[in-house]
């Protein structure tokens, strides 16, 4: 028997507001609102877009062991890590692959806020209580609600809502009052936020936020294709576990003295599969004429096959069609091919983002 969908707190206040709804990661959540995927991806792009992310799972994990605990669950060093700085990085298994990618805070006093995916919340926090066994520390999983707001105007609405976030930068985050953490993060390019907040609080915070002429709620369409113009990877399509971070192109994440002799899971296969060289590589393409979703094949001249598209879609802000994709070393600079039930669409390659970051230093 099928689990019925969750529903996120804001689950009336999107349907009151037109939302089309539609299942993501085992929750009802809004795909697109009437105002429609393109004008909320522009909207976002040049005011301020409102997503509800409160799928996502907070986990802090705090205790005299707590940077130790994070520096065996990630590759890096979490005792070096700057007060109230965020950090991106991952879950690796024993074979270097991806079991999530998240950001870790440090929240200080031996406290550390994970962000996880939601399709991964499960299995995220079935691995972190397994390792934490080894530590002294504390894990526990944060029930409150979760916000982005995003865009080039999205600091001047939240100082119009009296949080004081002027002064951060990009990654980094807080706690500005009880049981609220606040980021400069987001999974869209522009310069925005991510706010969490007790649940019983959310529903009129973030009816002041839509009361502001310069706010729009947005889908998880517009929330995708704002994202693959970024060119930022989606658990699920561009990374699993079967994905190193050197294949992924994000080894940048990693210290370069952590590579080779890194003391967290993985690490051993991560230092092996770095000697012997990628076989395989994340790169951008460009479709000739029309979008490649994810999932088309990759040939080249010959009709070998050499990839996979694995994200893939229209760039209102680019004004065409963009794509990730996984392909073999030796024929990422090449000519490729997607092959769409015998079709050729020829791709050219091309460096990602597809549209530059906006970002905050």
């Amino acid at each position: 028997m099928t689990e019925p969908l969750k529903q996120t707190p804001l689950h009336a206040m999107h349907v009151g507001a037109g939302a089309k709804m539609g299942g993501f990661a085992g929750y009802d959540m809004p795909l697109f609102y009437p105002l429609g995927v393109m004008k909320e991806h522009l909207h976002t792009r040049t005011s301020a877009g409102l997503f509800d992310i409160s799928h996502m799972m907070h986990v802090e994990i705090g205790g005299l062991d707590a940077a130790a605990c994070i520096s065996r669950l990630c590759p890096y060093e979490a005792a070096e890590q700057p007060l109230g700085s965020c950090k991106y990085t991952f879950f690796l298994n024993d074979r270097a692959g991806i079991i999530d990618d998240l950001i870790v805070t440090n929240l200080g006093a031996d406290r550390y806020l994970l962000v996880c995916n939601a399709g991964c919340a499960e299995k995220d926090e079935a691995h972190i209580r397994a390792v934490a066994k080894d530590f002294a520390v504390e894990v526990s999983v944060v029930p409150r609600a979760f916000l982005a707001l995003q865009g080039p105007l999205a600091e001047t609405v939240l100082t119009n809502q009296g949080i004081d976030v002027a002064s951060m930068a990009f990654m980094t985050g807080g706690e500005p009052q009880e049981g609220w953490f606040v980021s400069r993060t987001g999974y869209t390019g522009e310069d925005g936020f991510e706010i969490g907040l007790p649940e019983d609080e959310v529903v009129e915070f973030a009816k002041a936020l839509v009361a502001d002429a310069r706010v729009e709620w947005i889908g998880l369409g517009a929330r995708d294709s704002l994202r693959l113009e970024a060119g930022l990877s989606l658990y699920g399509n561009d990374l699993d576990e079967d994905t190193t971070p050197h294949e992924a192109g994000l080894i940048w994440a990693i210290a370069k003295e952590l590579r080779h002799d890194g003391g967290f899971i993985g690490a051993e296969a991560l230092s092996k599969a770095i000697e012997q060289g990628r076989k395989r590589m994340r790169i951008g393409l460009v479709p000739e004429g029309r979008p490649v979703r994810g999932g088309a094949d990759l040939v080249n001249e010959a009709g070998a096959a050499v990839g996979k598209v694995t994200s893939g879609g229209f760039g209102p802000t680019l004004e065409g069609p963009m794509a990730l994709a996984m392909v073999d070393i030796a024929a990422a600079d090449a000519p490729i091919f997607a092959d769409i039930r015998g079709k050729r669409i020829a791709m050219t390659r091309t460096k990602v983002p597809f549209v530059a970051h906006i970002y905050k230093k």
